[in-house]
Order: C-alpha cells, then sequence, then structure tokens
C-alpha cells in the first residue's frame, strides 16, 4: 500500500499498560512516516481504557508514560496533534449519538468484543459492548481519511464505515469515510510464548517486550520465546514462532527476507536468539533515553498535550457542531 500524502490521519493506543514492540512496529513506527505530509491526531485514548477494570491512582501516570512513548518513539508535537481522548468531550458526546442509529446486532458481532467478554464475564460493562462506537467517534470526528491499525482492528473501521454511511444518508453529509491502513509484514506482531495470540500488554510480562525492558530482560524473555523441534528460518517454511520471531528481525533490521534467512540458515536458535536479543536492544536503546530525558519534564509534556488538546478541540468542535445541526439538535 503506497504511504499517503495531504490526508488526514488518526489513530490512539490505550494507557491500559506499558507499551510493547508489538505497540511499536504494528502502529508508531507507521505513524511517524504518516505524520509527515499529511495532518495527523495521535490520541491517548483513556476513555477506552476504563472500560475494563484498572487503577484509577494509576491511570494519570500511565497517560503521561504513553504520551512520553509516543514522542520518544519519534512523533513529533510540531507535526502532529497528540492528545488525550478524555480531554476532549466531543468523542463522548458524539459516540452518544452515533449509539443512537447503531444496531445492536452489528456490535455483537464484534470480534474483540467476544474475545474480551469472555475473559471478563459477569463484569462486562456496556461501555465495553459500545466501545466500538466510540472509536468510530474518534475517527469521525476528525474527518479522518486514514486510520493506520494492526489487522485485528479492521473490523472497527469496517464498522465506522458503516455507520459514517448510514449517517450521512439519514441525515445528510457529514463524515468522510475512512480507510484502514495496515503494514502486512508488521500489523500484527504475536506473543513470545503462543504464537496463536497477538502480543499483548494485558499478558503476561514475558509474553511481550516492554518498550522500556532493560536489556537482561529481553534477553532473557527472547531466549525463553517458543520455536519448534527443528531449527528452520524461512519466512515462508517455519513454524508460527519462528516466524513472528524472524518478523521482528526483519522489522527491526531492515534487511531483505531471503539475506535473513541465508545469515541463519545452518545454525542454531541459541545463535539466532542471541543476534535477536542485541538487535532489539541496540534499537531500543535510543528510544528509552530519549523517553527518560522527556519524563524528567513532565510539565513540559503537560503543556505538550494542552496544545494538543487545544488543536484538537477546534476541529472535533466543527464537526459535533455540523452533526447537531443535521440532527436537529439545537
Amino acid at each position: 500500500m503506497a504511504v499517503p500524502h495531504n490526508k488526514t490521519i488518526f489513530s490512539g493506543i490505550q494507557p491500559s499498560g506499558t507499551l510493547h514492540l508489538g505497540n511499536y512496529l504494528g502502529a508508531i513506527e507507521q505513524w511517524v512516516r504518516l505524520q509527515e505530509n499529511n495532518r495527523a491526531f495521535y490520541c491517548i485514548v483513556d476513555a477506552h481504557a476504563i472500560t475494563i477494570p484498572y487503577e484509577p491512582s494509576e491511570l494519570s501516570e500511565r497517560i503521561l508514560h504513553t504520551a512520553a512513548l509516543y514522542i520518544a518513539a519519534g512523533l513529533d508535537p510540531e507535526k502532529s496533534t497528540i492528545f488525550v481522548q478524555s480531554h476532549i468531550a466531543e468523542h463522548l458526546e458524539l459516540a452518544w449519538l452515533l449509539a443512537t442509529i447503531t444496531p445492536y446486532g452489528e456490535l455483537t458481532r464484534m470480534t474483540q468484543f467476544k474475545d474480551k467478554s469472555k475473559k471478563q464475564a459477569q463484569s462486562t460493562s456496556l461501555g465495553l459492548f459500545s466501545y466500538p462506537v466510540l472509536m468510530a467517534a474518534d475517527i469521525l470526528l476528525y474527518q479522518t481519511e486514514i486510520v493506520p491499525v494492526g489487522e485485528d482492528q479492521t473490523q472497527h473501521i469496517e464498522l465506522t464505515r458503516a455507520i459514517a454511511t448510514r449517517f450521512n444518508k439519514r441525515f445528510g453529509e457529514c463524515f468522510t469515510l475512512p480507510t484502514a491502513y495496515t503494514n502486512p509484514r508488521t500489523a500484527r506482531i504475536m506473543s513470545l510464548t503462543d504464537p496463536t495470540k497477538k502480543m499483548s500488554k494485558s499478558d503476561d510480562p514475558k509474553t511481550y517486550l516492554s518498550l522500556n525492558d532493560i536489556p537482561d530482560d529481553i534477553r532473557k524473555k527472547i531466549s525463553n520465546a517458543v520455536t519448534e523441534t527443528e531449527p528452520v528460518f524461512s519466512f515462508t517454511q517455519s513454524g508460527p514462532a519462528v516466524k513472528n520471531l524472524l518478523a521482528i528481525y526483519e522489522a527491526l533490521s531492515a534487511a531483505p527476507r531471503d539475506t535473513i534467512e541465508q545469515k541463519f540458515t545452518g545454525r542454531g536458535y541459541k545463535e539466532f536468539k542471541e543476534e535477536l536479543a542485541e538487535l532489539i536492544i541496540s534499537k531500543l536503546a535510543p528510544l528509552q533515553e530519549r523517553y527518560r530525558n522527556i519524563r524528567a519534564q513532565d510539565d513540559e509534556l503537560r503543556i505538550l498535550l494542552g496544545r494538543g488538546k487545544h488543536t484538537a478541540k477546534q476541529v472535533a468542535a466543527q464537526t459535533l457542531a455540523r452533526v447537531k445541526e443535521a440532527m436537529g439538535l439545537l
């Protein structure tokens, strides 16, 4: 997929835990490229984070943590609008308005709700069920054209398009229809211990690589990552566990696949894992240093988020006013 130019971009990540390598390779790395020559809005979606059990005393720290990692990973506040979702009340108001035209049946088919509700059982909330409508509001508020997401989120973009189309037909043209943008090679980095599951910060820490992991922890996690019986290094013929590790190596090294395969053919998993761990450590070291410098100036970070709020608020308020007028609300 060609890199978009002169488009409006929107995406966001929950501050529900530390960001991991899957977040970086599948999302933030794309965001950094897309902030060039586009109008980019990157949100810390804290209202989504409270749809599952959480500790209120930890949330504000996690918001700052996520914002600092955004910037440390390469997002430039001079090029992108970086802001906190709950700072813009229009997100929540538009979500309610869109909920009034979203059929119950469409939400029951959402895969992520099914997966998360199984884990939560009796504590499943209305907020979790209506999560996709809030996500649609997030996107549509900014007249978004391109949404960089992982493959598991494309169903949400399809629902967003369906909601926008339904609204436009009933009330008049208010919303731009967004398109999902994915990197097929890194859109779905998998768990280190279960290659059938996406890498997730809500799982056991040994299953993912945090962007703030120290070198010894990275070496240990990669050393303990599951592999197959025989050491075959092939992007097409290896099993899912090794393919996942190869995908990480490819994304961080930028080396061609055939070069990577030739480099490790005939070698053992131990050697491969050692080289992969050192590659990860070397790539994360500059990001971690920038993160520490940013967190040493939290007041400045809060000011940057305030600037982002001001910019995002102007756009969001215009869209919401148009929507309310179209719906006949005073």
